[in-house]
């Protein structure tokens, strides 16, 4: 956990990264559920909605860099106080990218909405629901700081990329199967890989946030057993 601070400037700026983390993570969250709903409820005005809404996210992750810079410019934070400004560097990034992402599912659910529904969408809301759980999981080690919880996240990670294949596999054989289904189900593919990648990023925010706590990076394992071999 961070250290305490008899500086009461240093806290409050800390205070202020933290929130405006959190701030973000939950913007980023609601972005990812209205562009489904867009899709399942084929509401192209909500779809417009996310797609603009993505500026708010674009805002914070400039003041969130801008914070950092500050604290490490004015304050020279050291150990667990420089691994949370640190890793907020890293997780806005990931935060900002999510955003991306749910404005391209946004982008597609708008194009979709102007046909007939494929097959209710296959899996892919489980997939959605999979992909948010994943997020706030990760939001939720990071606020209470428990690497425990965020390794559970990237564990958790190989469970969501089973059913991105699956719900792959169930497209490709809808396109197979008549070809008028080419271009919903290839939309559907991509709303499904943007998804997966959302995931991603989640797991992500979960290494950074074991990094955070216990100052150990397990990020990219298999690199680093091949770096130590070399």
């Amino acid at each position: 956990m961070p250290s305490t601070h008899t500086d009461k400037a240093f806290e409050q700026d800390l205070r202020d990264l933290r929130e405006k983390l959190l701030a973000m993570g939950a913007k980023v969250e609601a972005l990812i559920a209205d562009s489904m709903r867009a899709l399942t409820d084929r509401d192209s005005e909500l779809a417009e909605h996310v797609i603009q809404a993505d500026q708010d996210i674009n805002r914070l992750e400039v003041d969130i860099d801008e914070l950092c810079r500050r604290i490490l410019a004015l304050r020279q934070p050291a150990a667990s106080d420089l691994r949370l400004i640190t890793t907020s560097l890293k997780i806005v990034t990931d935060l900002e990218r999510i955003g991306d992402l749910a404005v391209n599912i946004a982008e597609r659910a708008r194009d979709l909405n102007q046909a007939p529904p494929l097959k209710a969408f296959v899996d892919t809301p489980q997939l959605a629901a999979m992909a948010q759980q994943q997020l706030k999981k990760a939001l939720d080690a990071f606020v209470s700081a428990d690497a425990t919880k965020a390794e559970e996240v990237r564990d958790d990670d190989d469970n969501l990329d089973v059913l991105y294949l699956k719900v792959f596999n169930e497209l490709l054989g809808y396109m197979m199967e008549d070809s008028k289904n080419i271009r919903r189900a290839t939309a559907l593919m991509f709303i499904a890989k943007h998804l997966e990648r959302i995931g991603d990023h989640a797991t992500n925010v979960a290494e950074m946030v074991v990094y955070m706590v216990r100052g150990t990076d397990i990020r990219h394992p298999r690199s680093r057993r091949l770096t130590r071999a070399v």
